[in-house]
């Protein structure tokens, strides 16, 4: 082991904590004009087909350049990808206080400006994912994703109570102009408080070309019959999340009421059900069979998508959108470790380049066919349909049994 990977393992916790905290204060800013973003189409606009378009020019980008940017961050330095896409961003954001200074503020304006974002969340989140390996034992992977989730979960909890609170009383200038700021602190910690080295392959010659490197990615995935079956799985279940994800704040509109602190509430609640649900994964580290948590994890969201389309008391409809987010990490988690540990060094960009595109285009594809369907008929009929197929998926998951076993830990195979 060299001397600096030596530094590495003996530091690992400063290391990851540091690292944890640039990304969430860069997370915390992108999330405040995210909100911005959608409360103000929301409220402006009250239209599906304009939710449906603000779904699809803030993640199809990102769709269509994961793939690329997980080959990136195989290939090239992951830390200065993520500095990359985190100045992507922060310039996105200048353009649209421009914009609205100028007084050209339009929704095309901010599905244009969304586009530029998605584009710089694309090159970022292989990165990130990629990353935690390096810095972390393998050992202690469940737990730091975990509390990783816990973290993201609480700035997601501040960011709609801040955003929703800065609506009522300042410009959109002053809501984007705060996200510059964090992208700036959180470019700065990575440049010179953070020392990740660069991992082997990207220390190499590339022998290899861009597109064979592509197409290697791709061929490993075909020829991992687990992987596969999990990212059909995933791709299914993502279509079936999109009302849930997308149309609850128009939803809340339209049945409860056009109160900006209905939307905050309903974040704020699926937040905090996120923070517990983080530590709960980070200390119980879910059940012993990843797959399990990862199933009963989307039975539990299907059953709660159901109960969001027949509940008409507010208090109620809020408590299952916490509920929502307890199920949440025992998704997300285990599906990351699962891929942190069984995925090598070398294809762990472009694996998880591969699912974050099955994320972002099965919601915006979903979107396709819920957005226009919120105008038609009653967001609670597109609720309950959706829960029920959600519940169904997970009965051909829990009988899978290729599935079943990649979901056995590492230590438990050796």
């Amino acid at each position: 082991m060299s001397q600096q990977g030596k530094k590495l393992k003996e530091h690992w916790q400063r290391t990851t904590a540091l690292f944890l905290i640039s990304q969430t204060i860069s997370l915390f800013g992108s999330l405040l004009v995210q909100y911005a973003i959608t409360w103000y189409l929301t409220l402006r606009e009250q239209s599906g087909v304009v939710m449906m378009l603000a779904v699809i020019f803030g993640f199809l980008p990102t769709f269509f350049l994961s793939p690329f940017a997980g080959v990136w961050a195989d290939r090239y330095n992951r830390k200065k990808l993520i500095i990359l896409s985190d100045a992507v961003i922060a310039l996105s954001t200048l353009l649209l206080i421009f914009l609205f200074l100028s007084g050209s503020g339009s929704v095309g304006a901010l599905l244009f400006a969304s586009a530029i974002r998605a584009l710089g969340a694309g090159i970022q989140t292989p990165a990130v994912s990629a990353v935690l390996p390096q810095i972390v034992p393998e050992e202690e992977l469940t737990k730091i994703n975990g509390i990783n989730g816990s973290i993201q979960a609480g700035a997601m909890l501040i960011a709609p109570m801040a955003s929703g609170a800065l609506l009522n009383f300042a410009s959109m200038e002053v809501i984007f102009s705060i996200d510059v700021l964090t992208a700036i602190l959180a470019i700065v910690m990575l440049l010179f408080f953070l020392d990740i080295p660069t991992h082997k392959k990207a220390e190499q010659i590339q022998v290899n070309s861009y597109f064979t490197d592509f197409k290697l990615g791709f061929s490993y995935i075909d020829n991992q019959a687990y992987l596969k079956k999990l990212f059909r799985y995933f791709s299914l279940a993502y279509l079936l999340a999109a009302p849930v994800s997308f149309l609850t704040p128009l939803q809340v509109t339209r049945t409860f009421g056009e109160d900006v602190w209905r939307l905050t509430t309903i974040e704020v609640a699926f937040s905090i059900g996120m923070i517990l649900g983080g530590f709960l994964i980070a200390f119980w580290g879910g059940f012993k069979n990843r797959m399990h948590s990862i199933t009963f994890s989307i039975l539990v969201m299907g059953v709660c998508t159901v109960l969001l389309g027949m509940i008409p008391n507010f208090l109620v409809y809020s408590l299952l959108m916490a509920v929502f987010g307890i199920v949440m990490p025992l998704l997300n988690a285990p599906t990351i470790v699962i891929l942190q540990e069984k995925v090598p060094e070398d294809y762990l960009g472009r694996v998880f380049g591969v699912q974050t595109m099955i994320a972002t285009a099965m919601m915006p594809l979903g979107m396709l066919v819920f957005g226009p369907l919120a105008d038609l008929f009653q967001i609670e009929c597109l609720l309950v349909i959706s829960g029920v197929l959600l519940f169904i998926l997970t009965l051909f998951m829990f009988k899978d049994e290729q599935l079943l076993k990649a979901g056995v830990p590492k230590e438990e195979h050796d």
